[in-house]
């Protein structure tokens, strides 16, 4: 499953009312008391009745003791707010069930049983979005993590592999399209009602169920696997959007073909269906065979989808396809185990876009959203490791660090086997528990019988919470260099004290005057510090160190200026060269929010960093993809994270100086460089991408150093612009600069993409997101406005979680924007749970703010915390923030 990814900042950079009853914390579930469940579901049967706002559901189950468990009478159904109209045991009345909470709850003395459950559901009344919903006149379903105990009674638990055989039936005009999970094996009509039948040949969790049906329409191709098979692919969605799938498809089929030739995986059915649903909580599921994606990441169209759309359409088609092994055909064995399937399959899928794309870009993309979004998570009062030890609500852990660390901790492992000896740790996976529930464990245990490696203290990384910081510092001693690394784990909740982890950092020594350095080296840190000696070194060399971002750490060194400058021009490894960029950037930018920063010293940083940036901008070596990321600014959020106590506002106004200072110095050569890349004709190649992306760069330069030159240049971008890309980049830079260009393209923009739920979402969260003076009544006007609704999650996110990542408002000193966002988790929350919860992190985060602003932000949980009939989702999380 993919999780809903984090709206841009406007520099580009990923950045029920009260009832009677008082809140009560829910049950804490721990790892620890894990037991295997006491009943085998051989077979289950589902039978549907279709409709709107009721649908009956009668289940079969075919039961057998499990061996492996402690033998029990007790068979417990999961349910939640469901009503059992009849219960049968092997075909008579069942005698003596209960309900237990919302659970059902059955003796059943004998060895094997067959037991059939009927229950009634109004899916027109499912505004949480799991389970069995409406969206649009169409019913379609979500059941991770706990969503198909919301349809049927049933041990809803990643442990109950099961073989699935449906039968759907409903009124032909309202669902002429009826899908379920694995192949269709009959079909036929009954008057004005037709159904179908679908078998799933391969056992499956109850959350990997998946059913649609609606008026729907295809785009039909075919893909042959590597051994022969020929599978029907469709992408299904409603009719008007059948032009915009082309890219999905062909993603898809791409997808297909990269894991028969990388990890040796081949599709397993005749049929893989995807459809796209308006009304999603998440980015996507990978329901086996039957794939249910937010239409944010299906539709896409140069008129409609900006690059970064295509790139999130590609990306989430391969993660979703990749889990039909590192998910579906092993799973998880319980939901602690997350990882095992989502950090494999983020690795994958971001190997995936690499290999479709730029390495480099895609490399330095997925590091800016793991500091952007983890790094924060581990050092705030959520940081949990990557495989959590106890949890109250399961939908809280779908978290970056469980996907995107987790990723990191597995491409750790491949750094240090090699691609080789990685793929063959693997396939030893994958031959080893393929039809398992599996846990972390298990991965582990097969790359280490895969590659030889010894990862006894590797596993600290899956049981230890927050990031490693590590010490840099390197000595020049005759003809050697010797670099001394120290690690240390910072506290976290619940785990005070910290075992050193090993760390494999990549590194490379230029000779200052060649300016080349004589071979990358692989050392690994596994103690708390270690010194290692280079030598043939007559000069002390520049240090280029966690090249590639091979460990997902925290670099503390004590580096000259002139170093830096040195590696952002010379570094051959594009992300150190990146790197070396941002640390020149972030260490001005913390030293001035300091106060300690001379103003002599200011002007040797800004000219220093002027410096860097020219050569970046002359450098005919580097394509535009790579010198927009060179040449991106440091977000807010990450120069937070390097400050003890970050001020929100200082941050802001020295990072919009820093800006507007470069946009003066380099104005001829952005110009320039904006000038020769509006040449460039559009077409999807890595040449006009980078035109584009440096184009709105230098217009947000140009925004903060000359605002009316801006404004002259954004308007005449917008005016021009025959693609998506460049017309939002350029209405980015409008929506935060006053004047009647920003109104006449804002209201233009809405007039001509009325409708597309999709783009007017751009325009909602763009000026959510935008450095306007006045964001924040903008986001109250928003709120009133005819389209926006709290029951779409597109819509909400688009426009509140724009605005709590827009630092310079969602950060005013009033408190206003800590305000807003309370009110909307409490509005939120019994509308839609899950989606009110990931509202409560960015107000978790006052202990790392100044003292001001910390108390109106806790002010603001505490507000939340005292609201009576809370969820279990947004319960723990503001009861976590809180401590």
């Amino acid at each position: 499953m993919d999780i809903a990814r984090t709206p841009s900042t406007p520099d580009g950079n990923p950045e029920m009312a009260d009832a009677a009853v008082e809140p009560k914390a829910p049950p804490e579930i721990r790892r620890e008391d894990y037991t295997p469940y006491p009943w085998l579901v051989a077979e289950t049967h589902l039978d549907f009745d279709l409709g709107i706002e009721s649908t009956t559901v009668r289940a079969t189950l075919t039961l057998s003791r499990n061996p492996e468990a402690d033998a029990s009478p007790t068979l417990r159904l999961n349910g939640d707010g469901l009503v059992a109209s009849d219960v049968s045991v092997d075909g008579q009345p069942a005698q003596g069930w209960v309900m237990d909470g919302d659970d059902l709850v059955l003796t059943l003395p004998g060895e094997a049983h067959e037991v059939t459950i009927v229950t009634e559901i109004d899916p027109s009344a499912n505004s949480q979005l799991m389970g069995l919903y409406a969206s649009s006149g169409m019913l379609c379903t979500q059941c991770e993590a706990e969503g198909f105990r919301r349809i049927t009674f049933f041990p809803d638990r990643p442990d109950v592999l099961s073989v699935y055989t449906v039968r759907m039936r409903g009124p032909k005009a309202q669902f002429p399209i009826l899908l379920c999970n694995g192949n269709k094996t009959a079909e036929g009509e009954e008057g004005d009602t037709h159904w179908a039948e679908w078998h799933d040949p391969w056992p499956k969790p109850s959350y990997l169920f998946a059913l649609v049906a609606g008026d729907l329409v295809a785009r039909t191709d075919t893909f042959t696997t590597m051994n022969g098979r020929k599978v029907e692919l469709n992408v299904w969605v409603r009719e008007g959007d059948l032009e915009r799938t082309e890219h999905a498809m062909e993603s898809l089929k791409r997808s297909m073909k990269w894991d028969e030739e990388v990890f040796g995986r081949e599709y397993d059915l005749d049929l893989f269906n995807i459809v796209a649903v308006s009304d999603f909580n998440m980015g996507a599921m990978e329901n086996k065979g039957l794939n249910v994606f937010n239409t944010k990441y299906v539709l896409a169209d140069p008129e409609t989808a900006t690059d970064g759309d295509y790139d999130g359409v590609e990306g989430v088609i391969g993660h979703e396809y990749f889990h039909n092994w590192s998910g579906n055909r092993i799973t998880c064995r319980d939901w602690f185990q997350l990882s095992l399937k989502e950090g494999f399959t983020v690795l994958r899928d971001q190997l995936f876009s690499a290999d479709m794309g730029s390495e480099p870009v895609k490399r330095i993309e997925d590091v800016r959203i793991l500091r952007g979004v983890q790094f924060p998570e581990d050092s705030g009062p959520l940081a949990h490791p990557i495989r959590p030890d106890s949890y109250r609500e399961i939908s809280n852990f779908y978290t970056a660090t469980v996907y995107n660390k987790g990723a990191e901790v597995i491409r750790m492992m491949r750094t240090m086997a090699g691609e080789e000896a990685f793929r063959k740790g693997t396939d030893t996976y994958f031959d080893r528990h393929d039809g398992e529930a599996a846990t972390c464990e298990d991965f582990v245990k097969s790359i280490e019988d895969g590659t030889g490696l010894d990862l006894t203290q590797f596993r600290r990384w899956y049981s230890q919470a927050g990031t490693p910081k590590v010490e840099v510092a390197l000595a020049h001693e005759g003809e050697s260099a010797v670099l001394s690394l120290k690690q240390t784990v910072p506290a976290t909740p619940g785990q005070p004290d910290k075992q050193p982890m090993p760390i494999p950092l990549k590194l490379a020594l230029f000779d200052r005057k060649s300016g080349r350095h004589s071979g990358e080296e692989l050392v690994v840190l596994d103690k708390e510090s270690a010194e290692f000696r280079f030598d043939g070194f007559a000069k002390k060399p520049v240090l280029s160190i966690n090249r590639t971002f091979s460990a997902p750490v925290s670099i503390e060194r004590d580096v000259a200026r002139e170093d830096l400058v040195f590696l952002a021009a010379k570094d051959d490894d594009p992300f150190a060269r990146y790197e070396a960029m941002q640390e020149l950037m972030t260490g001005h930018l913390v030293a001035a929010v300091s106060g300690d920063l001379a103003s002599a010293e200011r002007e040797a940083a800004r000219s220093d960093i002027a410096q860097a940036m020219q050569a970046i901008i002359e450098d005919e070596a580097l394509d535009d993809l790579m010198r927009g990321e060179l040449l991106l600014m440091p977000s807010q959020t990450y120069v937070a994270e390097q400050m003890l106590v970050a001020d929100p506002g200082r941050i802001h106004e020295e990072r919009e100086a820093l800006k507007a200072e470069l946009g003066t110095r380099l104005a001829e050569s952005f110009h320039a460089l904006y000038d020769r890349a509006e040449t460039i004709p559009f077409s999807l190649d890595a040449e006009a991408k980078g035109a584009r992306k440096v184009k709105t760069l230098v217009l947000s330069y140009a925004a903060a150093s000359d605002p009316a030159k801006a404004a002259e240049l954004a308007k005449h971008q917008y005016d021009r612009a025959d693609n998506m890309t460049d017309r939002q980049g350029a209405l980015m830079v409008l929506a935060g600069l006053e004047g009647a260009e920003r109104t006449g393209a804002l209201l233009d923009f809405y007039n001509r993409y009325q409708g597309n739920a999709l783009v007017i979402d751009k325009w909602f969260a763009l000026q959510a997101s935008s450095l306007h003076p006045k964001a924040i009544e903008h986001v109250k006007a928003l709120r009133e406005h005819p389209d926006f609704t709290l029951k779409n999650p597109n819509r909400v996110r688009s426009l509140y979680m724009a605005f709590a990542a827009n630092p310079a408002a969602f950060h005013a000193a009033s408190g206003e924007g800590y305000a807003m966002i309370a009110d909307l988790i409490l509005e939120l929350d019994p509308i839609n749970a899950q989606t009110a919860a990931r509202f409560v992190s960015p107000l978790g985060r006052w202990r790392r703010i100044e003292e001001g602003r910390a108390t109106l932000m806790r002010e603001a949980l505490e507000r939340i915390a005292a609201t009576k009939s809370l969820s279990r989702d947004t319960y723990e999380q503001v009861s976590r923030s809180l401590g």
